[in-house]
C-alpha cells in the first residue's frame, strides 16, 4: 500500500494558543480549532509510525489520540517548542523494550545532546528509561517502505530540516515548518506532492517565519494537490482566515487527521 495517514499533533507557535495572560478574541475563542499546541506531527505508513517533533504537549499528544506505537522521531531543528516532548518517548521505549531510532542533521542532532545529555552520554539499560538509538541526516532514507528525502531550510540564525515523503515513487507529503522561504532544492524536491504543509505564522512578516501571503507564493511554486499551514500564532482566528484563503489552502488545526493516497479533502 503507498497511503499514508498523518495526524496534527499540534499546529501552534512558540508560545501556543492561547497564549499565556492574553484576552485576545482568539485566545478566548470557544472555537476548539483555536487551541494550538506547539507543532507536532504523527504520520502512519502500513509498516511504519513515526513523529515530526516532540512539542512540550507531547505526552499529552499522545494521550488524546491514543498512541500507543512509535517506531522513530524524526526532529526539524533543536528549539524548545519542537523538543521539549522528547524524553516522553521514553514510554514507548518501556512498551516494546527497545531504542527509539531518532533521525535529525548533526546541527540539530547536537543541540539534542546539549539539552539532553544524560540520554546521550549515559546509554540507559533500564527497560522504562528513553533508550536511543542517533541516526544522522545525510541524505535520503529509508523508514519501513517510506522513502524520506531532507531539505534545508533557512529560520533565522538556525537551518531547519523540511521533509518530503514517497511511497512507492508516489510523492504524498512535504513537512516544512519553521522557515523564512523555500529555496529552489526544497521547491524542487516537493513538486507536485499530494499535501504541502507550511509554515505560515501570521499576516504581518516575521524575521524568521513566513507569513501568509509568502507562504501562498511559496506553495503556488511547488504545486501541490493542495496545501495546509501550520505554527499558526494567536492572531489567526481558525474560522476567519480559512474563509479568505484562496481555493487549495486551508489551516490545519490540532486533531486534524488526513489521509493521502486515496480521494479526500482536507
Amino acid at each position: 500500500m503507498d497511503s499514508l495517514e498523518i495526524t496534527f499533533l499540534g499546529t501552534g507557535t512558540s508560545q501556543g494558543v492561547p497564549i499565556i495572560g492574553c484576552d485576545c478574541p482568539v485566545c478566548c475563542s470557544s472555537d476548539p480549532r483555536d487551541q494550538r499546541g506547539r507543532t507536532s506531527l504523527l504520520v502512519k505508513a502500513p509498516d511504519f509510525h513515526f513523529v515530526i517533533d516532540t512539542a512540550p504537549e507531547f505526552r499529552m499528544q499522545c494521550l488524546r489520540e491514543g498512541i500507543a506505537r512509535l517506531d522513530a522521531a524524526l526532529i526539524t531543528h533543536a528549539h524548545t517548542d519542537h523538543i521539549m516532548g522528547f524524553d516522553d518517548m521514553r514510554r514507548f521505549c518501556e512498551m516494546d523494550d527497545k531504542e527509539m531510532p531518532i533521525y535529525a542533521s548533526a546541527e540539530t542532532m547536537e543541540g539534542l545532546r546539549n539539552t539532553f545529555r544524560y540520554a546521550f552520554d549515559e546509554p540507559q539499560t533500564w527497560k522504562n528509561y528513553l533508550r536511543l538509538a542517533p541516526n544522522l541526516i545525510r541524505g535520503p532514507f529509508q523508514l519501513g517502505e517510506t522513502t524520506v528525502v531532507p531539505v534545508d531550510l533557512p529560520h533565522g540564525k538556525f537551518t531547519t530540516t523540511g521533509y518530503v515523503f514517497h511511497r512507492n515513487g508516489r510523492k504524498l507529503l512535504a513537512y516544512f515548518t519553521d522557515c523564512s522561504e523555500l529555496p529552489t532544492a526544497a521547491v524542487e524536491a516537493a513538486r507536485g506532492a499530494e499535501l504541502l504543509v507550511l509554515d505560515a505564522l501570521r499576516d504581518r512578516p516575521h524575521p524568521t517565519h513566513m507569513n501568509f501571503d509568502q507562504a501562498i507564493v511559496a506553495a503556488r511554486s511547488v504545486g501541490p494537490a493542495s496545501s495546509l499551514f501550520i505554527h499558526l500564532c494567536h492572531e489567526v482566528s481558525h474560522a476567519a482566515k480559512d474563509r479568505e484563503l484562496p481555493q487549495g489552502f486551508h489551516i490545519a488545526y490540532d486533531g486534524l487527521r488526513v489521509k493521502l493516497g486515496e480521494s479526500r479533502q482536507p
